[in-house]
């Protein structure tokens, strides 16, 4: 019997000044779909740290294979160092994740960072070795046979697509353990990671010398710089 597989891409972490940027995909045979909303997956950030953690087993019970890939902050810092921007970096990593997926994908649904959301359905495409065909854009005949998968890049597919809510919990948790295993490593509190949290904000400004610390933030980002610069003007 032949089974449509569908799967699901999204991150965790993508705003956040401190920690990994998080991306999952999930792959699901179509029929077990309807299990990811029958036990209440749905966007991540709708749902409280203890019911993800609930949710997690479960989903990778339902799903044929979870992926999980970790982007560093030094990833993130020498990406920009070199002029690739965060929706490159990102869209060549789920390429190189979705290579690493054995299953044979029908559709490839993923939460789109690009203003323009099938942008980053091309990016992907562009970097992935596998055949693939973003939506909107037109298939090429192949010679050997090979099935196209098609990707779907949407804003809020985490909200639309329940296999892409279930790739966005798996992320979130994964990097809600690695946020932890920082702070335990470091011995602080950390928070969220966030810039719009004050404990992440004051565990950054109070830690500027600490080379530990520093290897898990953003460089480049504008409240780093902004916290910089107050230290300057403040001396």
């Amino acid at each position: 019997m032949v089974h449509i597989i569908l799967c699901g891409g999204d991150e965790a972490g993508r705003g956040a000044l401190l920690g990994p940027l998080v991306i999952s995909l999930v792959a699901a045979k179509k029929g077990a779909i309807s299990k990811f909303s029958r036990i209440g997956v749905r966007d991540s950030k709708l749902l409280s740290r203890r019911r993800r953690e609930m949710l997690y087993d479960a989903i990778q019970d339902i799903s044929t294979e979870v992926k999980v890939d970790m982007i560093t902050p030094m990833d993130i810092n020498d990406a920009m160092k070199n002029s690739v921007s965060l929706n490159e970096l990102e869209a060549m990593r789920f390429a190189r994740l979705y290579d690493s997926v054995e299953a044979d994908v029908d559709v490839l649904y993923l939460d789109s960072p690009d203003v323009i959301a099938d942008k980053f359905g091309i990016r992907v495409n562009m970097a992935s070795s596998k055949p693939t065909k973003p939506s909107g854009v037109k298939q090429i005949k192949r010679n050997d046979g090979a099935k196209y998968a098609k990707i779907i890049a949407e804003h809020k597919a985490d909200a639309k697509y329940p296999v892409v809510s279930a790739a966005s919990i798996v992320a979130k948790v994964t990097r809600d353990k690695a946020m932890d295993a920082i702070s335990d490593e470091l011995g602080m509190e950390l928070g969220s990671g966030y810039p719009s949290d004050e404990v992440t904000i004051e565990a950054v400004k109070r830690n500027l010398d600490s080379q530990e610390l520093l290897k898990h933030v953003r460089e480049y980002w504008a409240t780093m710089q902004n916290i910089k610069q107050t230290r300057l003007t403040n001396f």
